[in-house]
């Protein structure tokens, strides 16, 4: 191969260089979707800056398509960008080892602010009812050291995450979709929360958490379950941080 040629495929197109590297079955976008990832999640990043980072995690797709038609900060959706968003939320993530049930019917799926709490110091928002009530009821029996680290999250944050972490895998949808719920597949957007312990950072989202006093507390309580356990049928990794609103 000519060192031009290299230096292209390595440099300017990452998804086909890492494709060498990775499972012979993993799907990855195409390179025209590659391109069209990067230019979206980077104005993902600034629709969140725009609108802040706790009402990012409830704005609809409308209202985003709306904040970004309207102000030059974030810049209009590219027809391109819209058809991938379309794509990666109603496509079957079946093919790319995720079997969970989907939960979110419609990309342009409401959350009403009557229907959800903002947690205090959290950056957070709960769904009223039994997922606020059983976060309460962990602080009261786990202790003050649990903290709320992700709540409600609508399509637009679900995208956004799910983007997000395609673009770290270089690409990489069926390894992505085994950390991160696809935007229509996601307990976050009907009633699950995650929680971790105050201070300990990126480690609440690792098997570490696993480990520790507040997740054996956890587990003997009746009113809450883990969604994702260990070798679970859904394909995702284990998170022992994922409460299951019973």
């Amino acid at each position: 191969m000519k060192r031009r040629d290299f230096l292209f495929t390595t440099v300017l197109t990452p998804v086909f260089a890492k494709k060498l590297l990775a499972n012979e079955t993993d799907v990855y976008l195409s390179n025209e979707e590659w391109k069209n990832l990067v230019s979206l999640n980077l104005r993902l990043k600034r629709l969140r800056r725009f609108v802040g980072y706790a009402n990012f995690n409830i704005i609809s797709y409308t209202s985003a398509l709306y904040y970004a038609r309207n102000y030059s900060k974030i810049g209009d959706f590219t027809k391109n960008e819209l058809l991938l968003m379309d794509k990666l939320f109603h496509e079957n993530p079946n093919k790319y080892g995720f079997f969970g049930i989907k939960t979110c019917m419609h990309i342009e799926n409401e959350v009403l602010s009557k229907d959800v709490s903002k947690i205090p110091y959290t950056g957070h928002y709960l769904f009223k009812g039994q997922p606020e009530s059983d976060y309460k009821n962990l602080l009261s029996d786990v202790g003050p050291t649990l903290v709320l680290t992700s709540g409600v999250r609508n399509v637009i944050k679900q995208l956004s995450l799910y983007i997000n972490k395609i673009y770290y895998l270089h690409g990489n949808v069926t390894e992505a979709s085994n950390s991160i719920a696809p935007p229509a597949y996601s307990y976050h957007t009907i009633s699950d929360f995650d929680v971790g312990i105050k201070g300990w950072g990126y480690k609440n989202f690792t098997a570490d958490f696993a480990t520790t006093d507040e997740f054996y507390k956890m587990r003997t309580l009746d009113y809450i379950s883990m969604r994702y356990d260990e070798n679970n049928n859904d394909g995702v990794r284990f998170e022992p941080w994922h409460v299951e609103v019973l």
